[in-house]
Formats: structure tokens, C-alpha cells, sequence
């Protein structure tokens, strides 16, 4: 189960900091907006197929849909009552619940299995 859960923590780093474009995060605060679905999409894309290799394939859509679902929320509250001022303490505060609450998901993810 350690190697599921690093290969969780690699794909938040390639689709949260490699695949996610600046119009994703403009819309993940609006909630419906296609950016922040797409955004989310592609995170519940790579846990299923990562999940895939460690249960079965219709356990893996739960779990990739788990994801998404907590990825979605996780983020659109981050955008709503976080701070985007980098040069403010608060803002590294943010972002390191906001990267707390996604390791937890995924701690979540590997301990159902």
C-alpha cells in the first residue's frame, strides 16, 4: 500500500503543478465552472488508473470518484476563503491545509483497500 499512496502523491504533483493551466485555477473558485471540473477530471482520471492496479476496476471508480469529489471541494474552498497574496503569511497557511486536506484524501483512498 506504499506504493499506492506514493504514486497518489506523484500524481497530485503532475496534475495539480504539470498538467493544470491558468485558466483551470482562475475558475476553480467558481463552483460549476468547467476549469475547476476539468481540473478535478483529471485527478479522478489518474487515481483510477492508478487504483487500478491495486483493486478491482469498479472498487478504482469509486475511488477515483471519491477523489474527485474531494478534490473539487477541497480546492473551491481554498479559492473562496483562502488568500492569494503569496507575499502573506496567510496564504502559505492556505495552501498548507489545502495540500493537507488532498495527502489525507489520499490516506483516506489507500486505507479502504
Amino acid at each position: 500500500m506504499t506504493l499506492f499512496l506514493a504514486l497518489l502523491f506523484i500524481k497530485h504533483y503532475v496534475a495539480d503543478f504539470l498538467l493544470q493551466t491558468d485558466e483551470m485555477v482562475k475558475e476553480k473558485g467558481t463552483y460549476g465552472a468547467f476549469g475547476g471540473l476539468l481540473h478535478s477530471a483529471y485527478h479522478c482520471i489518474l487515481t483510477f488508473v492508478i487504483a487500478s492496479f491495486f483493486t478491482t476496476p469498479s472498487y478504482a471508480i469509486g475511488l477515483a470518484v471519491i477523489d474527485f469529489i474531494a478534490h473539487y471541494h477541497i480546492d473551491w474552498l481554498k479559492m473562496n476563503y483562502g488568500n492569494s497574496d503569496i507575499a502573506n503569511k496567510w496564504f502559505w497557511r492556505y495552501l498548507g491545509l489545502d495540500q493537507l486536506a488532498h495527502s489525507l484524501t489520499y490516506v483516506l483512498l489507500v486505507s479502504s483497500i
